[in-house]
């Protein structure tokens, strides 16, 4: 059964975001497409792709709207990645596993419910607006994988991203692959600016990187935002993590040797948070630099100083997605 057999329909507009690999952007991406329609004077929702883990039945619909709640369900890290960024903007996420009950819960309070696809799965609520992130960093991707690439071809906007730090001729090719499986679709080109807090500490120093953990992993990625930042704040080395790494770390870089040298935020369990802490420690750098979604600072105990890398979308040009926004919500 495709999507058009298993989305399920919803009372409110729908706003949804994939992407055609883990890591291009499609995170921030649904958090920006939040604020614009926020801006707007819309109750806005979002509804994260399943994440859960262990007890599905006390993780049926999840609601984060306070830090706390990211405690009192036990998230991992790659779950706290995806909904400490909604919260840090006064923003409403659910999750869990009944997403005819989420959606339910969702359009009591919501005027515009955004799917915020993760695992670039394609939506599981019938879409009124569906935005699909390609990734100029790894060009051809956008039709080699499932279902990343039938993301793409149901796309009505496709955000080639990453431009300010990608080779123009690998944005080229991007929009070419694009424009030959969905010809209907406004592509548009976005920035993924890299803001360092205090990154002047960077230069000189001996830096340990942390970048997002499936976005290196099974995303592909040999490198991220953090590598980006060692290098533009003048860093004097990157260290490898590969030689510190313990426990279920170690056995990361096992299962995933093209990672590369930067240390993968894996927490799946707190077993594993101690295990990430015991490596980043274990490396002695100078100065370590963080570019997950959240700040690890709050769920890692590390003796090391710490910098948090940040990346947002910037839109280039026009028409923006502000105006695809409101020219379909004024249609609908």
């Amino acid at each position: 059964m495709g999507a058009a057999q298993t989305m399920l329909p919803s009372q409110r507009p729908v706003v949804s975001v994939g992407a055609a690999r883990t890591g291009s952007g499609k995170s921030q991406t649904s958090r920006a497409v939040v604020a614009m329609l926020q801006a707007m004077g819309k109750r806005v929702v979002a509804v994260r792709h399943p994440m859960p883990y262990g007890n599905l039945m006390a993780q049926k619909a999840q609601r984060f709207a306070e830090y706390d709640d990211l405690d009192e369900y036990e998230t991992t890290i790659e779950e706290r990645e995806e909904y400490e960024p909604y919260i840090d903007r006064g923003a409403i996420i659910y999750a869990g596993v009944d997403y005819a009950a989420i959606l339910q819960a969702a359009e009591q309070e919501a005027d515009v419910i955004v799917w915020d696809g993760g695992n670039n799965d394609l939506p599981f609520y019938r879409a009124d607006f569906h935005i699909v992130v390609v990734d100029p960093h790894r060009p051809g991707h956008e039709l080699r994988y499932h279902p990343g690439e039938a993301n793409v071809r149901l796309a009505d906007v496709v955000i080639i991203n990453k431009v300010d730090t990608a080779n123009y001729a690998d944005v080229l090719q991007v929009r070419q692959n694009v424009q030959s499986i969905n010809p209907h679709a406004v592509v548009l080109e976005a920035a993924s600016p890299v803001f360092v807090e205090a990154g002047e500490q960077i230069r000189g120093k001996r830096v340990l990187v942390v970048e997002d953990g499936p976005t290196t992993t099974h995303g592909e990625m040999g490198y991220g935002a953090g590598v980006i930042a060692a290098q533009r704040y003048g860093a004097a080395e990157i260290i490898d993590p590969r030689p510190f790494a313990v426990g279920s770390i170690a056995e990361t870089f096992a299962k995933y040797p093209g990672v590369g040298q930067v240390l993968p935020a894996m927490g799946y369990g707190r077993a594993q948070m101690d295990d990430l802490a015991a490596s980043i420690d274990a490396s002695n750098a100078d100065l370590v630099i963080a570019a997950t979604p959240i700040d690890l600072r709050r769920v890692l105990k590390v003796r090391l100083p710490l910098l948090r890398v940040r990346y947002e979308l910037q839109v280039i040009g026009t028409p923006t997605l502000e105006s695809l926004l409101e020219e379909r919500l004024a249609r609908l």
